[in-house]
């Protein structure tokens, strides 16, 4: 193991995998551990927290699977307790839940929408009202939002709810990491691109009714100037960076992690 984190405690919300392999909150827990943080595993599906803090426990690390909907605000407050009573506080908050809806303004249904909303853009409001606190009483703290390049780029398939909310994680961050600046605070955005994990199947599905996912995913490695998809331990990747020490003068920063794809002309 590293120490790039040591002695840290990390709250990562979707820590799971919605599929088979690793997704980038499972890869981004697994990554904090192997640097020394004792990560509370957090997400909506109590089997896949499970099998995140499994694996670290495995590797030596420090671990606890934590159920809860980080849309429900009670619940939230209990996740940011729960890691203050096994650690002592919160020093990283890393957000990467969020859900894909296809469809534009008149295609999407009015629940659709707030669900979207709700999942991708509420719950970081959620996490952060819970542990802003607990890290302004400790005078540090690292917070990591998860946005998309679909935040700044139409990337060919309408996701009118998934753009809209993916781009007000921006301003909400860049808004934390100038309140709190002073306080010894962090807030950043990675802005992943196209990424080979379990959650771009559904999505595919949607997009491309009918279509062979096989022949979709290779679609998508093409679209990329590296001629091939990022993975999750990118992100994770990423995510380490901004978590930690290496990191203490940037806050307010949104990362691209796309392999080039923003600055393609065409």
């Amino acid at each position: 193991m590293g120490g790039r984190l040591e002695d840290r405690t990390a709250i990562v919300v979707g820590a799971g995998s919605v599929g088979p392999g690793w997704g980038n909150g499972k890869a981004t827990a697994v990554t904090f551990a192997r640097e020394g943080a004792r990560v509370l595993c957090v997400d909506i599906n109590q089997a896949a927290a499970e099998e995140t803090a499994t694996i670290i426990a495995g590797e030596g690390g420090t671990a606890e699977a934590h159920r809860a909907d980080a849309t429900d605000p009670a619940q939230v407050e209990a996740l940011v307790a729960r890691a203050v009573d096994l650690w002592g506080g919160v020093d990283v908050l890393h957000n990467n839940v969020g859900i894909v809806e296809t469809g534009g303004p008149v295609e999407t249904e009015e629940a659709g929408w707030d669900r979207v909303m709700a999942v991708n853009l509420k719950s970081m409001y959620l996490t952060c009202k819970a542990a802003l606190p607990v890290m302004e009483a400790a005078g540090r703290g690292a917070i990591v939002n998860i946005s998309s390049i679909s935040a700044i780029r139409w990337l060919g398939v309408p996701y009118i709810s998934y753009a809209a909310s993916k781009a007000a994680i921006l301003g909400f961050t860049r808004a934390i990491a100038l309140q709190y600046a002073a306080k010894g605070i962090r807030a950043n955005v990675i802005l992943p691109g196209l990424m080979d994990t379990p959650m771009i199947v559904e999505p595919l599905k949607q997009a491309y009714a009918g279509g062979d996912i096989e022949e979709m995913r290779a679609l998508r490695h093409a679209q990329c100037p590296m001629g091939h998809m990022g993975d999750a331990w990118d992100v994770a990747k990423a995510a380490l960076f901004l978590a930690s020490d290496e990191a203490r003068y940037i806050t307010a920063a949104e990362l691209v992690v796309d392999g080039g794809l923003t600055a393609k002309v065409s």
